[in-house]
């Protein structure tokens, strides 16, 4: 007879081993990639890719080829995804947690509508967006730049839903408070939901950021010359009928993870904190 701690204590081994089993499935593509980005192109088309390092086969030339080649265009792909993330990123947050904050902690009219309309965004497919927004950039003459990749979705829906959810959750009597100490209403924002709205700041820089970084449809119809490419596009544009240059898409795309690992590493406890509140909240 199984006793309650006993049971307990097999039921947390059964999870931990389901869990970790699952993330040695979710790693292994990551793994074979790392081990190929070292192996000459050729070997690797003719022996395949081996379970372990065999350290005498491992070679760093493609990683130079990669950063060297074209003048270092891939470094040149790499500066324009950074330069998009953090503007892209920054905005989203700004932007879309003062949206979220003004519809969860306020009543007005037309406070449901915007909520029904934020929804409705939400479900509406990027495809169907695409013309409308390629008419509206060519009108501002941003093609082929930044500002339009960036501008048409600097305040995201989805970052807006969450933002007023977990604002939902917080008593309204630190607004009472902070206003009969006579701080405006910006004020009360900036100075004291912000700093209790952290756990949702670093769950949405991680959702956004890899969204940001991954982002590859309307980069590719906004960017027209090979120096304005992002990360993405510029490692599509390395498979093309006329053959497949895997010397620099395999290590570019291992090095295409740096910067989320980084953003996931210095935002993993507010992630973790900040979803399972604004799951509960509201």
């Amino acid at each position: 007879m199984l006793t309650p701690a006993l049971r307990k204590k097999l039921l947390t081994t059964a999870n931990y081993t389901v869990l970790i089993l699952m993330a040695l499935v979710a790693l292994f593509p990551i793994y074979f990639m790392v081990i190929a980005s070292f192996k000459n192109t050729e070997d690797l088309f003719r022996n395949g890719i081996q379970m372990v390092f065999e350290f005498g086969n491992l070679t760093a030339a493609n990683y130079e080829y990669t950063l060297t080649t074209k003048d270092g265009i891939y470094l040149q792909w790499y500066w324009n995804s950074i330069i998009v993330l953090v503007a892209s990123t920054m905005c989203s947050l700004g932007l879309s947690s003062i949206c979220g904050y003004a519809i969860g902690a306020y009543d007005f009219k037309g406070k449901n509508f915007l909520f029904v309309l934020t929804m409705i965004v939400m479900m509406i497919p990027i495809e169907i967006l695409l013309i409308p927004l390629y008419k509206m950039i060519i009108n501002m003459q941003l093609i082929d730049t930044k500002t339009g990749s960036i501008l048409p979705f600097v305040v995201q829906p989805t970052a807006m839903f969450f933002f007023q959810q977990y604002v939902r959750g917080i008593d309204r009597g630190y607004m009472e408070a902070a206003r009969v100490d006579g701080c405006t209403e910006f004020g009360i924002f900036a100075r004291i939901m912000v700093p209790m709205m952290k756990p949702a700041f670093g769950a949405m820089i991680i959702l956004l950021a890899l969204r940001n970084w991954n982002a590859f449809l309307w980069p590719m119809i906004v960017f027209a010359s090979e120096s304005s490419y992002t990360l993405p596009v510029g490692l599509a544009s390395l498979i093309s009928s006329y053959g497949n240059n895997y010397d620099m898409l395999i290590p570019g795309a291992v090095l295409a993870f740096v910067p989320l690992v980084i953003i996931f590493l210095m935002n993993q406890n507010q992630f973790v904190e900040g979803l399972t509140a604004g799951g509960i909240k509201g």
